[in-house]
C-alpha cells in the first residue's frame, strides 16, 4: 500500500498559514506602540530600550553607539571580526579620535559625530 505524498505538504502548508495567521494579529495587538516608535524614530529621537545613540537625557552614550554600530564588524565583545580588536588597543585617545572622524582603512570616517570623537575614544580605550 502507498502512502499519500501530498499530505506532509498540506499539514505543513497549514501551520504554515496559521503562523502566519496569530503573527498578524499580534501586529495589530501593537498598532499604537508600532506607530508611536516610528514617531519618534522620524523627529529623531531615541526610542527607550533600543540602544539608541543617545540616552533619554539626550546626552552620547557611547556604549549604545557601539552596538548600533561597530558590532557589525569589532565583534559583539569588540574582540574584532573584520575590524581589529578594539579590546586593549595600544592607540591613544587622539589616535582613536581622528580615526573616528577621519576613519582608516575600511573604516568610513564620520561613523561618530566629530563633537562626540573624545567621549567615544575615551570609552574604547576602557575596554578589557
Amino acid at each position: 500500500m502507498q502512502k499519500n505524498a501530498i499530505v506532509p505538504y498540506i499539514l505543513i502548508m497549514a501551520f504554515g498559514i496559521g503562523l502566519i495567521f496569530f503573527l498578524s494579529l499580534e501586529g495589530v495587538n501593537n498598532e499604537a506602540e508600532i506607530a508611536e516608535e516610528q514617531a519618534a524614530e522620524e523627529n529623531g529621537e531615541a526610542a527607550e530600550g533600543e540602544g539608541g545613540e543617545e540616552a533619554a537625557s539626550g546626552d552620547f552614550d557611547p556604549e549604545a553607539h557601539a552596538q548600533a554600530s561597530c558590532v557589525s564588524c569589532h565583534g559583539s565583545s569588540y574582540e574584532g571580526g573584520v575590524g581589529p580588536s578594539l579590546v586593549g588597543t595600544a592607540l591613544s585617545q587622539e589616535e582613536i579620535e581622528e580615526i573616528l572622524i577621519n576613519g582608516k582603512g575600511t573604516m568610513p570616517a564620520g561613523t561618530v559625530p566629530e563633537e562626540n570623537a573624545t567621549e567615544m575614544a575615551e570609552w574604547v580605550l576602557t575596554l578589557e
